[in-house]
Parts: C-alpha cells; structure tokens; sequence
C-alpha cells in the first residue's frame, strides 16, 4: 500500500517553486562569507538576527510575489506602467549594478574555493565557469531548471549537519537566539548591516515578482486552456486567493530555509573561528575552516562543493533578475521559458550581466572582501527599493483588491525605518 506520508511529502516537494529558490539562493556565497565573518567577529552576539529579520523577509516577499501573481508582470514593468520615469530608472539602475557586483563577487569567492584545491587560474576557471552557465540558462527551459535548482538547494544542508559534530553550549545558543546582545561600535554596526543587506536582498524582491510571473506562464500554456475557469482572464478573487496561499507557504518555507542555514553557519563560526581566536577573516580557506568538524581533513572540499553550489543557485537568479528589469524596462520579450530565438535580448542581458561580473576577479579584488561589501552594499540601497515594493504593495492599479493588510505595512515601514537608519548611521561613521 502507498504511503500517505510518502504521498503528501512528495505533494509538499512539488508545491515549492520560486519562493524556496528565492531562500536557498538568499545563501549565496556573499551571504556565506559575511554569516560567517560575523561568527567569527561577535560570536553569538549576532545570532539574534536570523529571528529577527525572518519575518521582515516573509513580508516582504510576499509583496513582491503578489504583485508579480495578480499583476502578471514584475517590478520593473509595474513602475513602467503607473510610477513616474525618473523612478523607474533609478530602480532599474540600482537592481542591475547591484547584481553585477553581486555575480562578481560570488564568481570571485567560488573560484578562490576551487583553486586552493585544484593548480588552475582563477581568472580560467572564473571564464569557464560564466560560460557554463550562461549556456544552461540559454538552453535549459525554465521549468526543467526549476527543479534543477530546488535539488541543489538541499545541499545546502551540509551546514546544519556539521554543527552536530561540535560540542557547543546550547543553552547560551539559544539564549542568544533569542536575547539581543547589542555592541555599540562601528564594526558591530557594519556587521548589521552586512547581514541585513545580504539577509534581505533586493534582487530576491525582483526575483519573486518576475517568477510568480513565469510560473503562472508555465501553469497556463502547458495545463490550462484559454476557456478554463482557472486561466488568469477567467480567475475569480477565490481562484486569486488560493493562488496567493500556495505561494504564501512558498514563500515561508523558502525564507525559514534561507535562516536556517544562516543559524548554523553562525554558529559553527563562533565554535571554530571565534572561540578559538580567530576574529577576522581574511581567506576563503578560513571560511571553508568552518565545516572542519564534519569534514576534518575534506572540509575545503565539501566547503568547495556548497559553495559551488549556492553560485549555481545564484548567479542565474542575479542575472535573471536583471534581464527581466531590463526587458520589462524596454518592452523586450522576456522569460527563462523563452527560446532564444524569441528572447535574444533577455537572454542577451543575461549573457552581458554574468560576463561584466567577471571584472572582479579579473581585477584581483580580495574575494573575501568582494563578498563582504557586496552584502553592506545591499544594506544601503535597500531601503529605497523596500519603500518601492510597500508602496506598489498598496497600489490597487498594481494589486487590485489585494492589496497589503496592516500587519504586513507595520512591519514593512519597520524594516524600512530600521535599515534606512542603519544605513544613515553607517554613512556618518
């Protein structure tokens, strides 16, 4: 007989699509090095914010994913539509820069990873590694890449693993995890914002919104007819709002997933770097050092393949992300789903973002740090994108009738408020 619980895991498995992408590449290589260099810096001290910030990510999320699931469009070809054009170049200025110095700095940490273990050039293996994946995401279509990329995000797990094989004090753990433990300094204050900015970063918004597009697309052309009650022309606010929970519970798991690995990777930093002196780290090997415990003499190596594996899970969503701002901006066709033949300048774009990332390691900027301020980049110019999704969040030419509830504004101005101020103070200092 079939197994309900066999059953209803595989039901849940299929359920999960962009909103457990969007999480598992929240834990890209940027956000590896910066939870970890925090670790090593303040210990526990800094293990309050993955409580703390995982409701602002759901949040926030859920915006973006809702305007993109009602709207049938994405960020950026909402602000073409109804938000004044000086707005929607900023936006786009900043979506598109901020994700090329991310893909740079990913690119730059994982071929730092790969070459203490392998006698090959960074900048050879940084050529093939962009050519690899501007092929698959040319010739992949989207729904078989999908599923690609939700397997690779479980490997992911390797961090949860490996803090099992540590003695650590997990009353003070959890102590910590719940009890702020505030450092006021400089470099407790752009450690915040690292994490905030790596945490809750802005291309995950445009990210969310463009693929509850591209997954309503799939849902449409391959299953449901233009006479079927469930097409987006026939849907009724019933329809809508079933729609809105499955992605909603996407949406949680993906974020829940994203902190998890956050936690651990915290934790096993304070274990083998903070307490034992180490407080700053300067090399990728001292990051890999992390996972020694589980993996002794292998750690770099098991440290190269989940590092390697979050860039595979996150420069295609950069770079995604950027070409659909770009498309959307411009009026180009647009989609993973599309043939290249269909979308050449979507796919263009993509080609043009991962290839200009290339300038970080080709100028021989420090991995570590590359990753490092890539993330209190985000931290910076997050704020005004964050006002950009609440505000849309509430436009009913955006959003209809769906617009946000109260709980959802209150801590939405709140994220707003505490990463605008945040930013502000770290500028002054």
């Amino acid at each position: 007989m079939p197994n309900n619980n066999d059953g209803k895991l595989k039901k849940f498995w299929k359920s999960l699509g962009p909103g457990l992408i969007t999480g598992a590449s929240d834990d890209d290589p940027s956000g590896v090095a910066t939870y970890s260099i925090a670790g090593a810096k303040f210990g526990l001290a800094v293990l309050w914010t993955v409580i703390f910030t995982l409701p602002f990510m759901v949040v926030i999320q859920k915006m973006a994913g809702r305007i993109g699931l009602i709207s049938g469009k994405g960020i950026a070809g909402n602000m073409k539509k109804h938000y004044p054009r000086y707005v929607l170049v900023i936006v786009a200025l900043l979506a598109v820069s901020q994700n090329i110095i991310n893909i740079g700095a990913d690119i730059s940490g994982m071929a730092a990873a790969f070459t203490s273990l392998v006698p090959i050039s960074p900048i050879l293996y940084s050529l093939i590694l962009v050519g690899g994946m501007v092929a698959v995401l040319i010739l992949v279509p989207y729904y078989k890449l999908a599923s690609y990329l939700k397997w690779v995000a479980v490997i992911m797990f390797s961090y949860i693993v490996a803090a099992f094989f540590v003695e650590h004090d997990w009353t003070e753990v959890f102590k910590r995890t719940i009890i702020p433990e505030i450092h006021w300094n400089k470099d407790y204050l752009l450690i915040l914002v690292a994490i905030f900015g790596t945490t809750i970063s802005p291309y995950l918004f445009f990210w969310q919104a463009s693929e509850q597009v591209e997954e309503e697309r799939v849902h449409v052309d391959k299953l449901i007819p233009s006479t079927h009650p469930h097409h987006p022309k026939h849907r009724s606010e019933v329809i809508i709002g079933r729609e809105i929970g499955v992605m909603n519970r996407d949406i949680i798991s993906g974020m829940f997933f994203s902190n998890i690995i956050m936690y651990f990777i915290i934790i096993m930093a304070t274990s083998t770097l903070f307490n034992n002196g180490f407080h700053d780290v300067e090399t990728i090997n001292e990051i890999a050092s992390v996972l020694r415990p589980l993996a002794g003499d292998y750690a770099n190596l098991l440290f190269l393949i989940g590092i390697t594996a979050a860039g595979i899970l996150a420069i295609p969503i950069l770079a995604g992300s950027a070409a659909y701002v770009m498309a959307e901006t411009f009026g180009w066709k647009d989609g993973l789903g599309q043939k290249f033949g269909h979308a050449k300048q979507f796919y263009t774009i993509i080609s043009l973002a991962t290839a200009l990332g290339l300038l970080v390691p080709l100028t021989g900027f420090d991995p570590v740090k590359a990753l490092f301020y890539t993330a209190i980049l985000h931290g910076v110019t997050a704020p005004f994108l964050i006002y950009v999704i609440i505000h849309m969040a509430n436009n009913p030419k955006v959003i209809g009738k769906f617009g946000n509830r109260r709980y959802s504004n209150v801590l939405g101005y709140i994220l707003f408020g505490i990463m605008t101020l945040a930013a502000v103070s770290l500028l002054f200092l």
